[in-house]
């Protein structure tokens, strides 16, 4: 008698295939938060997010001094076909995204451009953090 391993990720890749064509692919399944990128300069924090379809209106933007929260809906359009069907990879629904910022930020001094698809806000470091110098103290080994 031959012994066989038994692999359940096969059974299940097997029904997936079965699926492909009437989904889009997995990877793009979960994401519903913008994607973001965090760059700091000597005087301020950039923080760009990207939000492809959207209004400026539909968006709500929040700072505080160590973090920045950014909530939205992307609404979807009605579209209602007599015959034939209507497929869409679109995302739409509700979102939120709270990024961490590295340091504290003058949160009344927030600058923000939305354009293209793209929010920029800029983000002023606080006066101590912009000055802030940290000494460091090596311990000599006891000899």
């Amino acid at each position: 008698m031959t012994l066989i391993r038994y692999n359940p990720w096969k059974e299940i890749n097997a029904i997936q295939r079965l699926f492909e064509d009437t989904r889009v692919p997995f990877e793009r399944d979960f994401v519903k938060v913008p994607a973001a990128e965090l760059t700091q300069t000597d005087d301020a924090v950039h923080l760009k997010l990207e939000l492809p379809g959207m209004d400026a209106k539909d968006l709500d933007i929040q700072v505080t001094e160590n973090a920045v929260s950014i909530s939205g809906e992307r609404k979807s359009e009605t579209k209602t076909e007599e015959k034939g069907t209507t497929r869409t990879e679109f995302h739409y629904g509700k979102f939120q995204r709270v990024i961490p910022l590295p340091l504290l930020v003058q949160n009344t001094n927030v600058t923000a451009e939305y354009k293209d698809g793209i929010l920029n806000l800029t983000l002023p470091k606080k006066e101590e953090e912009k000055n802030k110098v940290v000494k460091v103290n090596l311990e000599q080994p006891a000899a």
